[in-house]
């Protein structure tokens, strides 16, 4: 069925019904890996001819919706310290004040579609790539019948020297809130320059420089992307007016759906597994846009009038 709109920022007409399914393909990713899929979703909509600026934009609609949908159920088991999502969140906000204005003045030098091609080729390569070796590796050891390395459950030294110590009880943790903050800020940069929630890097970092509890782990985080994503998209389309809002709607539809069943598929994999399907879906991204930097534009030269002298 031919059921096509015109998206008026985007400048181009779209299917509706492979909008709406992108949405809920992605959203099911989100819901079974716990992360707000963005990473995932604007490499896809670039590789359908959307601008990248408008695809990064637009898309934390359906990275908001998967979010809210996902931590709705991991609510209900308690699984989200609120206390620790709204630390990171407020640096989240930061961060997305200070990338949206880096976002608007590289778009005005005419930069911002080949950063935001190089930024997703570096983060997800690298990322992507780290993952990958250790879930392998640990899938490996499985097999052999070998024990898991013995895990550190010390936090990093510097942690324990900083000031303004919060108690977080749902994480069971007592430390500085500098820390969850300035993760919090990293990425709301990246949330603003990229599109993404930043699921891929708050799970780790809470896990492997916080110690936090892994019960909660998930759920937190995608509290924390549910508030800097919604300030992200406000932000964008006030300063950069790259919001294509129909775009985003159709996205947010499916990802409601798609997020819910993605959850419950999750109990059926190993955590290892899970790890490495993710890895190769992050270097799938990343290897994307990168593909994209190498594509010849289809007008490489325009004349544009200047008017009359």
């Amino acid at each position: 069925m031919n059921v096509d709109i015109y998206l008026p920022i985007a400048e181009m007409s779209v299917n509706v019904l492979t909008m709406v399914g992108l949405g809920v393909l992605v959203g099911f990713v989100s819901g079974l890996f716990g992360v707000g899929g963005g990473f995932l979703m604007a490499p896809v909509l670039v590789s359908l001819g959307i601008p990248p600026s408008v695809a990064v934009a637009s898309q934390a609609g359906h990275v908001l919706a998967t979010s809210t949908s996902s931590v709705m159920s991991y609510s209900q088991s308690d699984s989200v310290d609120y206390r620790m999502g709204a630390v990171m969140a407020a640096g989240g906000v930061v961060g997305a004040i200070i990338g949206v204005e880096i976002f608007r003045i590289l778009r005005l030098l005419g930069q911002i579609d080949l950063v935001v091609s190089v930024a997703y080729l570096l983060v997800l390569g690298s990322i992507g790539g780290m993952m990958l070796n250790e879930s392998l590796s640990a899938m490996l050891r499985r097999r052999k019948g070998e024990s898991p390395p013995r895990p550190k459950v010390k936090r990093p030294v510097w942690i324990y020297g900083l000031p303004f110590k919060m108690r977080f009880p749902r994480s069971g943790l007592y430390i500085s809130f500098i820390p969850p903050a300035a993760i919090g800020l990293l990425v709301g940069i990246l949330s603003a320059m990229m599109g993404v929630g930043g699921g891929f890097l708050i799970v780790p970092a809470m896990i492997y420089i916080l110690r936090m509890k892994a019960s909660v782990v998930v759920g937190t985080s995608l509290f924390q992307i549910i508030i800097t994503t919604l300030v992200t998209m406000i932000l964008q389309a006030v300063r950069n007016h790259s919001v294509d809002m129909i775009l985003a709607l159709i996205l947010l539809a499916g990802g409601v759906v798609g997020g819910q069943a993605g959850i419950r598929m999750a109990s059926r994999f190993r955590a290892d597994e899970l790890r490495a399907i993710m890895a190769v879906i992050i270097l799938m991204a990343g290897l994307q846009m990168g593909l994209s930097l190498f594509v010849p534009p289809q007008d490489p030269f325009v004349l544009v009038p200047t008017g009359q002298q």
